[in-house]
């Protein structure tokens, strides 16, 4: 308590002392005890009343217990059930959770993952896919100023992610894995990955790398096979021993018709060997008889370019090339899109060249761009010339109906620099994305579409984008969503379909161990997106003609289902608004493939790794007591006794305010009782 504080309590006192005594001792009627009891009264709640005003504060500590905290997260892929581990599995995480000695020590939190990681209420052992790295990820950002053991419980069969051995062995939490399945190893062929592009093109030949993996220590020999139906298009033979344990295959195939064409790959398995559904394998390649050329014309080298570039080529349905303005005229005709960035006077003949051939264009501008030229060469926009430049980050239209943008947040993405003024649009123009200054949203646009006379066209006001696409990559470990986003731009400027009211976002195929999302977008006849459309998709199973319909939810601007588990098969589809006799049709396939049944062992080897890099120590599923005994004994997860100061003023202190009103009350009854009042 501060040395000024203590003088005004004094002060106080003395005040209060001398106002008591000034009324009971030499005014007051009363004498005798009375007198002082009245006096001492008046003292004690003047005195209070001076200590409110004065208001002090005072540390307040309190102690208390902190118990570390233990995760138990438990493995819910479809691995488990397939290797009857999910009774197992159960029976481990009640023991571990209702262990009277693991509550007394520890705060108990359980977790599932699969797909994903997330608190549950049941298990269903039915994920289609596991990513034990996200397990260590979201522990670390959830438990980060705390000691947090974890008890993993799993096969250590991971299916897709980063290789969760890398970052869980560099854990900050010690992991103490519950080894689920059989360790022995068996003899065992596989087909361990398989890569294809998904599109080939017309009258071409298209890639097929096939690896296969052997388990083993004696030699064997078998036949891989690649079939389309019934007729075997390519085969080889396999010969392995315990010092050659993998192939990789490679060949090519026919593209001889368009459409989707399936085959499947298959190894004629040995016959000791246990599981046999990884040894085939099937995918499909989609046949188009044409590409997308994208001609990306700029004066100079810009990171930007690569970015346009990087996201185009992300399909393999599109090309991009990257064009001086002089090389662009001479190979005008190859391309369906023209993409400009930061026209400068260099563009003169490029500019003169796309409006007489009237083709689509995509026009980038910048600090660079040379506004006087563009203004007079297009008849689409106009900006105030300035010479001055401003930073503007994006903020994405929900409204926006054009093409269906989804999984992406733009409100983090930093900023493009462009020319400070107003831009003002000729033609009606849609925005995507609206100007953000230091964080107040605009009405002014940053990427706009728009359409003239049965052509395409798109601004982007910034310079910067590859930023965006880097941003991405940070957000996510992807540039997916990035890549997808210019995609549908692109797709949408380089076609010359009329607009539709209904537009549906959906692959030709999909793996089985893939998401299946159909998007759609409904607008009204004024082309504004309708939010209170009722739209169904009607399914129909072409492989045993069994039908569905189901309603399409609202997210955001669009519609979507998730189809993702339905059976493997050819599907046809419609999606329609009951309420108005529209709809959009479409077709697809489900590839048969479960990956979470390619696994024959538990992966013992990294679940080891983890637990001795992270401090931990690894189990099988009959030593759950040992488990717990050397939790408890174990002197890093002891419980700390924490203190907590806080200041805390003595106007918060609710007896004082009693202790006040009591004085007040007494005295005033005694002075009634004597007849003082």
């Amino acid at each position: 308590m501060q040395t000024a504080t203590i003088f005004y309590i004094i002060l106080a006192g003395i005040i209060a002392l001398s106002l008591a005594l000034l009324q009971y001792k030499y005014k007051s009627k009363a004498s005798g005890r009375r007198s002082q009891l009245l006096a001492l009264l008046r003292f004690l709640t003047l005195f209070a009343v001076g200590l409110l005003i004065i208001n002090p504060k005072f540390e307040s500590v309190t102690y208390f217990d902190e118990k570390p905290n233990l995760i138990l997260a438990i493995d819910n892929s479809e691995s488990i059930s397939y290797l009857k581990q999910n009774e197992n599995a159960s029976r481990i995480l009640n023991q571990l959770k209702n262990d009277d000695n693991l509550k007394e020590q520890f705060t108990i939190e359980t977790y599932s993952f699969g797909s994903d990681f997330n608190t549950f209420e049941t298990l269903t052992f039915e994920d289609k896919q596991t990513n034990i790295n996200r397990v260590f990820k979201n522990i670390e950002d959830i438990y980060s100023e705390n000691t947090a053991p974890i008890i993993l419980i799993s096969d250590g069969n991971q299916t897709y992610g980063a290789d969760y051995q890398f970052y869980g062995s560099k854990s900050k939490q010690a992991v103490f894995p519950v080894v689920l399945g059989d360790t022995i190893q068996y003899s065992d062929l596989r087909i361990e990955r398989l890569n294809v592009n998904r599109f080939a093109y017309l009258k071409n030949r298209f890639p097929v790398e096939i690896f296969v993996n052997y388990t083993g220590d004696e030699s064997v020999n078998s036949q891989l096979r690649i079939l389309s139906g019934n007729a075997t298009v390519f085969s080889q033979n396999l010969n392995f021993d315990s010092n050659s344990g993998s192939q990789l295959i490679n060949t090519t195939l026919p593209a001889n018709s368009v459409g989707v064409k399936s085959y499947t790959v298959e190894i004629v398995p040995l016959e000791s060997e246990r599981n046999k559904v990884n040894n085939r394998k099937r995918f499909a390649v989609e046949v188009i008889d044409q590409k997308n050329n994208v001609a990306i014309v700029a004066e100079g080298p810009h990171p930007d370019l690569g970015a346009f570039k990087k996201a185009i080529e992300s399909n393999e349905q599109r090309r991009a090339t990257i064009l001086k303005p002089r090389d662009y005229i001479s190979k005008k005709d190859d391309f369906q899109l023209v993409i400009l960035y930061q026209p400068n006077n260099s563009f003169s003949t490029v500019l003169k060249s796309i409006s007489d051939d009237k083709r689509n264009v995509f026009f980038v501008a910048g600090p660079a761009t040379s506004w006087d030229l563009l203004n007079k060469n297009q008849e689409f926009f106009s900006q105030t010339i300035t010479n001055q430049s401003e930073d503007y980050q994006p903020s994405l239209n929900l409204n926006y109906n054009t093409f269906i943008i989804d999984n992406l947040n733009f409100d983090n993405y930093p900023p493009l620099k462009s020319e400070f003024g107003k831009l003002e649009f000729k033609v009606p123009e849609q925005t995507i994305l609206f100007k953000t200054i230091n964080g107040t949203a605009t009405s002014r646009p940053l990427l706009s579409s728009f359409e003239f006379n049965n052509n395409k066209y798109a601004l982007l006001n910034g310079e910067g984008i590859w930023r965006w696409r880097a941003q991405n990559y940070l957000d996510t470990n992807s540039f997916q969503d990035f890549d997808n986003f210019m995609g549908k731009l692109v797709q949408y400027l380089s076609s010359n379909q009329k607009r539709r009211r209904m537009n549906v976002d959906y692959r030709s195929f999909y793996n089985g161990n893939e998401s299946l999302i159909i998007s759609a977008q409904f607008f009204n006849k004024s082309y504004e997106f309708d939010a209170d459309a009722n739209l169904v998709i009607r399914l129909k199973n072409e492989t045993d003609d069994t039908r569905r319909e189901i309603p399409l939810l609202l997210d955001n601007s669009s519609y979507s289902i998730d189809l993702s588990g339905i059976a493997p098969g050819d599907y046809s589809f419609t999606v329609l608004n009951t309420n108005e006799p529209i709809s959009a049709s479409g077709q697809f396939k489900v590839l048969e493939y479960n990956v979470e049944q390619q696994f024959l062992n538990a992966d013992i080897s990294k679940l080891k790794a983890v637990a001795e890099g992270s401090g931990g120590k690894t189990y099988f599923s009959n030593q759950v007591e040992q488990l717990v005994n050397d939790l408890q004994n174990d002197s890093r997860f002891a419980i700390v006794q924490r203190s907590s100061k806080d200041i805390v003023p003595l106007i918060d202190w609710k007896y004082l305010l009693a202790f006040l009103a009591l004085t007040l009350s007494l005295e005033w009854f005694i002075r009634k009782y004597n007849g003082l009042i």
